[in-house]
This record gives C-alpha cells, sequence and structure tokens, in this order.
C-alpha cells in the first residue's frame, strides 16, 4: 500500500495514543496499536514493527520499577511462554490473512468487553496456571503482538501489591519481548522493506506518548483507566471482525 499523507498521519496517530495508554496504565499498547494498524498494513509487517516499540517501552518502563520487579513470577512463565512464542512465530507466517485478522478481532473484542465491565475476581490462583497462561501469552504474542492481557490476568491474581504488578508486568514484558525478537529475527521477518525506517519514526512518537501517558497517570482511577482502554478495544475488534468477513 502507498504510503500516503493521509496514511502517515494516520499511522503516527494509532502509535501515539497506544503508548499514551501505555503510559497511563503500563500495558495494553498492542492491543490498541497492532488492531487499528493491521487495517492498513498486513499483520507480519505490524507485529514486528510494535514488538521493538513495546520491548523498548517495557525496558524504559522497567528502569523506574526494577526495585519491585518480582522475578520468582517471570521465572515459573517463561518454559512455556517459550513454547507458545515458537508456535506462534510459526504460524503467523504459515496462516492466511483472514483467519488471523478474525482471531484477533473476537480475541481484543473479549478483552474489551472484560474491561468495560469490569469483569474480574479478586481470589488468589495456584502457580499452576503459570503453565497455561505462559503459552497462550506467548503464543498469542508472537502470532498478534498482543500477548499482554493473559500475562496481566494471572498475575493480578498473584500480586497484591499495585507497583509489585507494574514492575512485575514490565520486566516479564522485557524478556517475553527480547525472545520474541530474536525468534522473528532468526525467521527473518525484520527483513522488510521500510520497516526500519518505521521504526526511527515511531520511536520518537512511542516516546512521547509514554512521557504524556505518565503525565496523567496520577490524574484518572483505575477504573476508569481501564473502562477507556475496554471502549478502544471494543471498537478495535469490531471493525477488524467486520474487515475480515467483508
Amino acid at each position: 500500500m502507498a504510503m500516503t499523507n493521509e496514511l502517515f498521519l494516520t499511522a503516527a496517530a494509532i502509535i501515539l495514543i497506544a503508548y499514551f495508554i501505555r503510559g497511563i496504565t503500563g500495558s495494553g499498547s498492542g492491543l490498541i496499536a497492532i488492531p487499528l494498524l493491521a487495517h492498513f498494513f498486513p499483520l507480519t509487517f505490524v507485529v514486528p514493527l510494535i514488538l521493538v516499540l513495546d520491548t523498548s517501552a517495557s525496558i524504559i518502563l522497567s528502569l523506574h520499577t526494577k526495585l519491585h520487579v518480582q522475578w520468582q513470577e517471570i521465572k515459573i512463565l517463561l518454559p512455556s511462554s517459550l513454547i507458545g512464542i515458537t508456535s506462534g512465530a510459526l504460524l503467523l507466517i504459515s496462516l492466511p490473512r483472514e483467519p488471523l485478522l478474525i482471531g484477533l478481532g473476537i480475541f481484543v473484542f473479549i478483552f474489551g468487553l472484560r474491561y468495560v465491565l469490569n469483569l474480574h475476581s479478586d481470589n488468589p490462583i495456584s502457580a499452576w496456571w503459570a503453565i497455561p497462561t505462559g503459552f497462550i501469552g506467548g503464543l498469542i504474542g508472537a502470532m498478534f503482538g498482543t500477548g499482554g492481557p493473559p500475562y496481566i490476568v494471572y498475575l493480578s491474581h498473584r500480586l497484591r501489591d499495585k507497583t509489585q504488578l507494574v514492575g512485575t508486568l514490565s520486566g516479564l514484558f522485557m524478556i517475553d519481548g527480547l525472545i520474541r525478537v530474536m525468534a522473528f529475527l532468526y525467521l527473518g521477518l525484520f527483513i522488510q522493506a521500510d520497516l526500519l525506517y518505521s521504526l526511527l519514526i515511531s520511536f520518537p512518537l512511542m516516546s512521547l506518548g509514554l512521557f504524556l501517558g505518565q503525565k496523567v497517570h496520577l490524574q484518572i482511577s483505575r477504573r476508569a483507566q481501564l473502562a477507556l482502554i475496554g471502549v478502544l478495544l471494543l471498537l478495535s475488534g469490531s471493525s477488524l471482525i467486520w474487515k475480515a468477513l467483508a
């Protein structure tokens, strides 16, 4: 697809908004950016692009929360996550586009509905749930670049301290992202025309979005943050399903 001025500005706005939300909540950038960018670019281009940006954002955020990272929680998630990442990367390059878009749209819609309706439980869960959580998070993350929600749901039931939760998520996303970067390098998914150029343009937008999001982080409630993400996810998920079916 030719890069017109309108398409360039639209893509720039999507990235800025996605990382503005990431700056506020500590997560959600991939869930917002990838479904919207997938309307204009192939998933095999969008996923590697956002993967690099998300990993960079996780490193930046981890610098602020490194003392609160609960590494023991991350260690039990990594083995099954590695299996999921490998499986998802292979599926990304072998499956046709329409099923991928429908699957991504349904996935995003479900989590958007969950955020809007505030459907969750506060009961703690067993560490054994790390096995399916790691696999599903790695699989979805490699295929769609949006593996965060399974990890968020799992860790929110394991860690009660909000600072520990944000720090642990940032540390996990950093390691998970670096593993996916290596898998994508091996599969040649970074060898694409205009990907490096797009990254160079996107890094300042990502940094600005994080900066602005962190500025307003303390100004709104956690419930309002999740509701905002939920509305965006419902809209982007629904539009992706419609686009694929049409």
